[in-house]
């Protein structure tokens, strides 16, 4: 059975509901897309570091009643997960405050830990994303490439989704060294506009179109997608919707349908059709996992 590895950070998240008052969940980029993976039936592990603390416990838990795989997580004694709140104004955009410097999550690469780097060679997929390479530091991020590359060089498919974030890289220069050297790796690439331009601006989506992947997946403003794989270049429109209620764990969520599609033969044209689906019924909901038995049927 086909087996993907998600990297990343889960933090304590705090939603700000319409009363002023806040809903405690938990929630990250990397491990949103692993739970929608897991629903879509492809056998999904999270690699991360959590602390020993109740709020680490209540994580594991969920994620195991999720159908993840928890035996690559690290607890750290005396440590904590990060936290972060969510306040969505009346169109249903984001903005994030974060608390995080001291998060276990971020020290994962810091030694060399052949453990953790044997058990990537177990999987066929390894999903990570700019949100994950930001946390690393560059002797983190290091390791992390070349345990990437045994993977790769061992057969597995590399996946990396820009999810950029300007708060996480103080130097801009670092990042635009460390995502071109994501770009080089990545076999599949899922990007946004917005990301691209943010951190590449008018040399962006040309950079998009000559990165080496063998798919790319391009986010517009209008949520269209637009596909290029095996000398194609097309473009997969999104579904229309009544009322955008939180687009948290929109990307996230396509990502992951796509990805499912993917690992089951369908074409990428239908796998971003899936990712359509699964993203707008997301997005009619507050947070970034949306009740189980509101999951849709892709087709």
């Amino acid at each position: 059975m086909t087996r993907v590895l998600s990297i990343g950070e889960c933090m304590v998240e705090l939603g700000e509901a319409r009363n002023g008052a806040f809903k405690r969940s938990f929630g990250g980029d990397t491990l949103n897309t692993a739970i929608y993976l897991s629903r879509l039936g492809i056998k999904t592990a999270y690699m991360t570091a959590l602390g020993d603390d109740h709020f680490s416990d209540e994580m594991i838990t969920a994620w195991e009643a999720e159908g993840l795989e928890t035996t690559f997580v690290e607890r750290v004694p005396g440590r904590m997960p990060g936290l972060y709140i969510i306040e969505t104004d009346a169109g249903g955009e984001r903005r994030f405050s974060y608390w995080r410097d001291r998060a276990p999550a971020r020290d994962i690469f810091a030694a060399e830990n052949k453990r953790r780097a044997e058990t990537m060679l177990q999987f066929d997929w390894i999903y990570f994303s700019g949100i994950s390479l930001s946390l690393y530091g560059p002797e983190g991020r290091e390791r992390l490439f070349e345990y990437l590359q045994r993977a790769n060089d061992a057969g597995a498919w590399i996946v990396f989704d820009t999810n950029f974030r300007q708060r996480g890289w103080p130097d801009r220069r670092e990042a635009d060294a460390v995502f071109r050297k994501a770009f080089e790796m990545a076999d599949i690439l899922f990007a946004s506009h917005d990301d691209m331009t943010g951190l590449f601006d008018t040399a962006g989506v040309a950079l998009f179109e000559n990165a080496p992947g063998v798919e790319k997946i391009l986010k517009l403003p209008d949520a269209s997608a637009r596909l290029m794989w095996h000398g194609k270049d097309e473009m997969v429109a999104p579904l229309p919707v009544k009322k955008i209620v939180d687009t948290t764990a929109a990307g996230d969520s396509f990502a992951a349908a796509y990805l499912a599609a993917r690992i089951a033969k369908k074409s990428p044209l239908i796998a971003a059709s899936h990712g359509h689906q699964l993203a707008n019924k997301v997005i009619q909901y507050p947070g970034a996992i949306i009740p189980r038995d509101k999951m849709p049927r892709l087709k």
